[in-house]
């Protein structure tokens, strides 16, 4: 069945270019490498991160982990950012699901224990999303985050991204149906 309306984004709007590292402040978004992995590892070790994330991760999965993101932005379906400043490893972000037709992705975080209290998520989801927005000419950058995550709410609004609304009962948590809060950002927004 034929689409009346041209995709916003055609192929190859990533896969023609390597990933880049972004800047954010003293902040640096960078691909995962390899020797990424003990942080992989701490962060899926931690429980507030296994609560939102709800997953546990092995050192083979680590592994896979970081090496699934470069076929990810070569597919165009997908791209994942190590957080970094000058003491190695923050947190992750990543353009978790990527629709070019559609001119929008999904974002997700992470920020290690050590590093929380610093707004590292937040420098990093607005330097992401003018990324988004002014590199790859996106449309809409959205997240969903459970309502029982304050955090994430503030993270969210601190990058511009409104407030949309709840999705009730739309992710299983390991204690059960999570409410979500669903924000997002249009280019257009100011």
């Amino acid at each position: 069945m034929p689409l009346l309306t041209t995709p916003a984004l055609h192929p190859g709007a990533l896969a023609r270019h390597p990933q880049p590292d972004l800047a954010a402040g003293d902040l640096r978004l960078r691909p995962w490498r390899p020797d990424d992995r003990p942080a992989v590892l701490a962060a899926y070790a931690d429980p507030a991160i296994r609560r939102w994330h709800c997953r546990a991760m092995t050192d083979d999965e680590a592994r896979d982990w970081i090496a699934s993101w470069p076929g990810r932005w070569r597919q165009e379906t997908g791209a994942g950012w190590a957080v970094t400043d000058r003491t190695g490893v923050l947190g992750q972000i990543s353009l978790r699901a990527l629709d070019l037709p559609e001119a929008q992705a999904e974002v997700s975080y992470w920020v290690l224990p050590a590093a929380r209290g610093r707004h590292v998520a937040a420098r990093a989801l607005t330097a992401l999303t003018a990324f988004g927005f002014d590199r790859l000419g996106l449309h809409r950058v959205w997240l969903r985050h459970s309502t029982a995550n304050p955090a994430s709410c503030r993270v969210a609004e601190r990058a511009g991204l409104t407030a949309e609304g709840t999705q009730r009962g739309a992710a299983r948590h390991t204690d059960g149906w999570h409410d979500m809060h669903l924000h997002a950002r249009l280019r257009t927004d100011t």
